[in-house]
């Protein structure tokens, strides 16, 4: 029976969009759907709400339960990955709070920044244990990532893990249909190209019948300016650099030096900045859980539609040999000509029976590839810091990232590094 294993299965409502999306799909049936998760009680509230859709559904896939993870991978042929290392408590807390005490506010802090950095250096060495066991139970295993940092894990699963790898993200999917509806014009039959890196892709072209839609998308944006809005960092990005980026607003705010700033702290109200975004949302979701939890559980016959999240496409196109387009992180082999061969980039790729292939690009528009290039730098030295083991990379990724070393002096940024290291306590490796 092939497998399809999904780390991180403690995600009760992502597992029910992805492997529910599995079971509602005839090419993908007689799958085992193998489930693991540290978390005991959250792994069994995803096997019996499977269970539950694969009644109503009727499907033929087998739902098992692991605790022992190699074993969970033995044999797979796609592994789906949506861990979190550490966690809202302590972690997050800790990426937030300490930065604070030296006056550097953050929004999401998942992907670049100082938040992003640590979160990268405590999930790298988990993800390298799973690259390890793969290669011994399943070296031929698809790695589907859905976990942040993703550029920078893709990147490590790729290179220094030698496991064919995926990133997957929402944020290329919604992008044009989230675009028109705020602008209220209308996006059936409309074109798009999609380039550049995770959370930091560009609306190249954006087309209906073969007419350029950027002016009256600038046109309409500009309008809406002048009023408040949840978009206003992405809109005042595209009216500055040209176009539009895929990420949020509020990821986009601390990607960049310009959004957040102590000594201009009008800015926040002015692009209606969410400052500790991510915390309030980590809480409210942990307050919500159990309502959501009651309601999952209320009726044993639980029913699914197919969601828009790429897993479920990728795998009925490489078991049907059925081409499907997606956006995808992969290693920029020469993709984006003007991006680093070492990054791992975001583009249009197909999926057939010979697996992901991605699209050339070519050079981006010089001012976005700069822009990228910014958070590259970080992604790179952050890698860098991980594979050695040096502290001296972490202060180098934290003094090249542009929200950090716009707001800090260079002695701040070691100290808070430092700070940060410390109150991570054993939830990162050693650095010497």
């Amino acid at each position: 029976m092939p497998k399809i294993t999904f780390i991180g299965a403690g995600s009760t409502v992502f597992v029910k969009n992805v492997l529910g999306d599995v079971m509602t799909t005839p090419a993908l049936q007689g799958f085992e759907l193998a489930l693991f998760d540290i978390d005991p009680e959250r792994l069994r509230d995803s096997e019996r709400l499977l269970n539950s859709i694969k009644a109503m559904l009727g499907s033929t896939c087998v739902v098992k339960v692991y605790t022992d993870r190699k074993e969970a991978l033995r044999g797979a042929k796609y592994v789906i990955n949506a861990i979190q290392v550490g966690g809202y408590d302590p972690c997050t807390i800790t990426d937030f709070e300490v930065p604070k005490k030296y006056g550097l506010r953050q929004t999401i802090a998942d992907t670049l920044g100082i938040g992003g950095i640590f979160r990268n250096l405590r999930t790298i060495p988990v993800m390298l244990d799973f690259a390890k066991d793969m290669q011994e139970v399943c070296p031929d295993a698809l790695f589907l990532n859905y976990t942040n940092p993703m550029a920078v894990l893709t990147n490590v699963m790729n290179t220094v893990g030698g496991i064919k790898t995926v990133g997957l993200c929402h944020s290329v999917q919604v992008c044009v249909a989230d675009l028109f509806k705020s602008l209220a014009m209308d996006a059936a039959g409309v074109e798009a190209k999609i380039a550049g890196i995770n959370h930091m892709a560009w609306l190249l072209e954006v087309k209906k019948d073969g007419i350029d839609l950027y002016p009256e998308i600038k046109r309409r944006a500009a309008k809406k300016q002048k009023e408040k809005h949840h978009d206003m960092v992405r809109f005042e990005l595209m009216l500055r650099f040209g176009y539009y980026v895929t990420e949020s607003s509020e990821h986009n705010a601390e990607y960049h030096p310009y959004f957040i700033k102590k000594s201009y702290p009008e800015l926040i109200e002015k692009y209606n900045i969410p400052l500790d975004e991510y915390p309030r949302r980590c809480i409210n979701q942990i307050n919500r859980w159990k309502e959501m939890r009651e309601k999952l559980f209320a009726s044993e016959s639980i029913e699914h539609q197919r969601s828009k999240e790429y897993a479920s496409y990728i795998l009925e196109a490489m078991e049907t040999n059925i081409p499907y387009k997606i956006g995808g992180n992969v290693m920029n082999t020469g993709l984006i000509t003007n991006l680093p061969k070492e990054a791992c980039v975001e583009v249009p790729c197909l999926v057939d029976r010979s697996g992901i292939t991605p699209t050339y690009v070519g050079d981006l528009p010089p001012q976005l590839a700069a822009l990228n290039r910014t958070n590259i730098n970080t992604q790179l030295l952050t890698i860098e810091a991980a594979i050695t083991g040096k502290k001296e990379h972490i202060y180098h990724a934290a003094m090249l990232d542009p929200h950090t070393s716009a707001e800090l002096s260079l002695d701040d940024i070691a100290a808070l590094c430092d700070d940060l290291i410390e109150a991570h306590g054993d939830w990162l490796p050693k650095f010497k």
